[in-house]
């Protein structure tokens, strides 16, 4: 049975080694190359004098990164003068993004990515994967990387996960994610005495011991500390020592498999909502609306700005704040953890490397007053949606103001600068997507009485060899 496995294991990787294509010298790949090349041939017979545009192609899951181009152009006409932007969105939802991406990858020619964009969910295919041959260095486009990078002091986990196997930077993000724990004031006050994060923070943490202890004494008040136990999922995750694959074998971190246990505590002890996240029930918590009120959720300031700010029972067109609005805090997680974010990445075979280089520059690494990530921290990217958001320079966040109302006026920078120092970004695999499902499904059967523990995790081991054909090491 296991040389069955193994060779099928062996065949998916094989299949997963050619779904962005041919390795570099096949003649598949070669004839891609040949086709850029007599394109680029074309466009130099073709544009002479004529002033025409020369379009750049941006690809991306939502039109965050687009909109970056708009800004990028608004703000250095120049650029729009000379070039063009195509764009394609695709959204992540089902599942098409990914596929159409290293369709057009493979293709190359004319229209090809010339930057393009992926999530934390899958950013290792293509810094670090299949796909990661496709991934220019950054050095490749002009950029001076080391130098860039302690300047702007960017986290070590977003450099860690943007580089290739060949140890060059071919992707950063622009967002920071490092977590925070995100607590009700209102509550800790009537449990704890008081909403400061400085003792909120020695409530909760560190260590899972005395998280649980906090459990009990919000129970013994009423409320749930958390509202699912994704949200204390996304914190174990990404605090773990190893990830889901090791060797191409399915490994399981001794976190990972504890979390079953935290998640049977939070069950069996009503000290959750039992919601599943990016539900209506978890969203009902965010506006103080759920079964039991939730002290708290884990998360990026991302999660704070764009999920619990609309979902917190306010109505944005009053001038008086409603709902949980404002009785929101943030103090260092029980451990430290990173959420989500998105890297970008540009084409090798891109005919526009300086004024690409130029782009990614300014959206990941310019620190200076007049660069995206100034903008987007101090909430003047965009002034109709004046949002204060974290970003992946140190040094930006350091000189600016992280006040926010939502947070009852707490410069949000104090705590999530330092927890992206704390996030950990060499536990993270290429099959994460897919093997957390698997994995959270059978959680939840276990803590739902469905199965026991043993069963759960043989019918994962199971499921992640149907689905993926990578045997559980022994």
């Amino acid at each position: 049975m296991k040389k069955v496995l193994s060779m099928l294991a062996a065949m998916s990787m094989l299949l997963a080694m050619t779904a962005c294509g041919p390795e570099e010298g096949s003649s598949s790949t070669d004839a891609g190359t040949n086709n850029s090349s007599s394109s680029e041939e074309k466009k130099d017979e073709n544009k002479g004098d004529s002033g025409e545009k020369e379009t750049l192609n941006v690809w991306a899951f939502t039109d965050e990164v687009p909109g970056m181009v708009d800004k990028y152009i608004e703000l250095n006409p120049e650029f729009g003068e000379k070039y063009e932007i195509k764009k394609t969105i695709i959204p992540t939802t089902d599942g098409e993004y990914q596929p159409a991406l290293d369709q057009a990858l493979i293709a190359g020619g004319d229209d090809a990515p010339d930057i393009y964009a992926a999530e934390a969910a899958f950013i290792l295919k293509y810094s670090q994967g299949e796909c990661a041959k496709y991934a220019a260095p950054y050095e490749d486009l002009g950029i001076d990387v080391a130098n860039k990078i302690s300047e702007a002091d960017i986290a070590q986990y977003s450099v860690d996960i943007g580089t290739n196997p060949d140890g060059k930077v071919v992707g950063l993000g622009y967002q920071a994610t490092g977590g925070a724990f995100i607590y009700r004031r209102s509550i800790a006050k009537d449990v704890f005495g008081t909403d400061d994060p400085a003792t909120i923070k020695d409530k909760i943490g560190p260590g899972w011991d005395k998280f649980f202890d906090a459990a009990e004494e919000l129970k013994a008040k009423g409320y749930a500390i958390v509202s699912g136990d994704g949200d204390m999922w996304h914190a174990v995750e990404n605090s773990s020592e190893s990830g889901w694959v090791v060797d191409d074998m399915l490994v399981i971190d001794e976190k990972r498999e504890a979390f079953m246990d935290y998640s049977k505590k939070l069950m069996d002890n009503d000290y959750h909502n039992n919601t599943e996240d990016w539900k209506d029930a978890w969203f009902a918590d965010m506006k103080g609306e759920g079964e039991t009120p939730a002290f708290g959720f884990f998360g990026p300031a991302w999660l704070i700005n764009y999920t619990m700010a609309d979902n917190c029972g306010d109505d944005k067109d009053t001038e008086e704040r409603e709902g949980t609005w404002g009785d929101w805090a943030v103090c260092e997680p029980t451990v430290g953890f990173f959420w989500g974010g998105t890297w970008l990445l540009a084409n090798k075979d891109t005919e526009h490397k300086e004024a690409v280089g130029d782009f990614i520059e300014w959206v990941t690494l310019d620190s200076s007053e007049t660069g995206l990530q100034y903008m987007w921290a101090n909430g003047t990217y965009n002034p109709d949606s004046p949002t204060k958001d974290c970003v992946a320079s140190g040094t930006v966040m350091a000189k600016s103001n992280g006040e926010v109302d939502f947070l009852g006026g707490q410069n949000m920078f104090d705590v999530f600068v330092p927890a992206n120092q704390f996030a950990n970004g060499k536990n993270l695999t290429p099959y994460d997507e897919k093997i957390n499902s698997h994995w959270r499904d059978q959680v939840r059967q276990y803590t739902s009485g469905q199965k026991t523990k043993e069963q759960a995790i043989a019918d994962f081991k199971t499921a992640v060899s149907d689905d993926l054909a990578i045997e559980a090491a022994e």
